[in-house]
């Protein structure tokens, strides 16, 4: 019998759990699927089946790794199954040097010759960031195994998918393979989001809360299973935000069981009409660890530089002075994302000693939001509006910041040099908490812009 601890917002509780190994979470369904058995156990080492592989511009060393499995081997360079692979060009597009130029061509010369068809590069009716383009396309599909060599490939958990990010040489194997190789059966932890969040808070805030919680190695190589009443009333937008940053809690990935809005997600926003595979969790599933958070209660949270798990109420960092603000990115780029932050800055003006970037992340999002007048306004306000892609969030173009600014973004990541200044920090919120923010030109609770619903 095991014991672990439960975390509530006001009160600390234990529960008893008992062992039973043909009881299987839902990663142990999902994994057992793709080996085609009936049970995996946690520790276990298999191989699944890929149902999606995913990179961006590192398709180029991908490239380099899979060419050189082929060398000396007398096989044509072919990949297992090029409808099941995706490249999207997001991180550095437009290109912004002369090596990343060549490299986006590289890849695009390997893509014509492997017939790759789920392809996204720059052209404005098919563009964005991956983490986005992979959902509203209807590639993530519940109980796949999906793959990308990207750390937050945990966005696509959302849609009850087993996603998790790897490394090049990893991806090469899977291109010729069709698995993955040596995959170790991660425990999982189970997050139950009871309660109500109050106007201004979103799910932005439930997920800094939960990383203040855990601390950003607190849930190493484990699975995060998100639950709750929460979760059940949570659209697919905030899901993807709740596993894209599941892994800033060193999560190997963070899932959600599919349901009722997974289905009307994939059917209406995806155009998906295929089979979904409502796969869950087993009712007595053994998890390493439960917790339980009553979000009634919880505030509008900011992580504070240079840690994400440097969680804080905003009321007590009100006043910090920004530089710049930033909306958009894989976390919070999305529709609803744009609307929170349209509906606080409409009608105002960004402060003249700020800066405000909006990133869509996606260009069906750009025009949807071009279409509702959203750009319009954030324009009239002092925005700029830059095309769709991850822009300044890993630091490598489009709007770094100076020694000794601060920014206050929508991203993911606020360590040391991220935004690819080591002498700047940066504080991460939500897409209210940062239009307000840019209106007043320092860090502020956006429920002061807010009228009470």
């Amino acid at each position: 019998m095991l014991k672990h601890r439960v975390e509530g917002t006001h009160k600390s509780l234990f529960i008893k759990i008992t062992h039973n190994k043909m009881k299987q979470t839902l990663v142990q369904k999902i994994l057992a699927k793709a080996v085609d058995r009936d049970f995996v156990a946690v520790g276990e080492v298999v191989e699944p089946r890929v149902g999606l592989a995913m990179s961006h511009e590192n398709a180029a060393l991908v490239i380099n790794q899979f060419k050189q499995i082929y060398s000396g081997l007398d096989l044509p360079l072919k990949v297992w199954d090029p409808s099941r692979i995706a490249i999207i060009f997001d991180h550095r597009i437009p290109a912004e040097s002369k090596k990343t130029a060549t490299n986006q061509k590289l890849v695009r010369e390997f893509i014509k010759q492997q017939g790759i068809e789920k392809f996204h590069d720059i052209r404005g009716d098919e563009g964005g960031i991956c983490h986005q383009i992979l959902p509203e396309n209807g590639y993530v599909l519940p109980g796949t195994v999906l793959v990308g060599t990207d750390s937050h490939t945990t966005t696509h958990g959302a849609l009850g998918a087993f996603a998790f990010g790897i490394g090049a040489t990893e991806m090469a194997s899977v291109w010729a393979l069709g698995k993955v190789l040596n995959v170790e059966v991660p425990a999982s932890i189970k997050v139950i989001f009871n309660g109500k969040l109050q106007h201004g808070v979103y799910a932005k805030d439930l997920i800094l809360h939960l990383i203040g919680k855990l601390t950003n190695q607190g849930a190493n190589f484990k699975v995060l299973e998100f639950c709750g009443s929460a979760i059940d009333s949570m659209d697919t937008s905030g899901r993807l935000t709740l596993s894209n940053m599941a892994v800033e809690a060193g999560a190997t990935a963070g899932i959600i069981t599919p349901d009722a809005e997974t289905v009307r997600y994939l059917r209406q926003v995806a155009n998906y009409q295929g089979f979904i595979d409502m796969v869950k969790a087993d009712e007595d599933a053994e998890y390493e660890q439960i917790i339980e958070i009553n979000v009634s209660d919880l505030q509008p949270q900011v992580a504070a530089p240079n840690h994400v798990d440097n969680v804080k109420d905003i009321a007590s960092i009100e006043g910090t002075p920004i530089d710049q603000v930033v909306i958009g990115s894989c976390t919070n780029g999305r529709i609803d994302d744009l609307r929170e932050a349209y509906e606080i800055i409409k009608g105002k003006k960004v402060n003249k000693n700020t800066r405000m970037l909006v990133f869509p992340a996606s260009f069906k999002i750009y025009q949807e939001a071009l279409q509702l007048g959203y750009l319009e306004e954030f324009i009239r306000a002092g925005a700029v509006v830059m095309n769709s892609g991850c822009g300044p969030c890993l630091g490598i173009h489009q709007g770094a910041l100076g020694d000794g600014e601060r920014a206050f973004s929508t991203t993911n990541r606020n360590f040391k040099g991220r935004m690819g200044n080591p002498d700047s920090e940066v504080y991460l919120g939500s897409p209210a908490a940062a239009a307000a923010t840019a209106i007043t030109g320092v860090i502020t609770d956006p429920r002061k812009f807010m009228e009470e619903k």
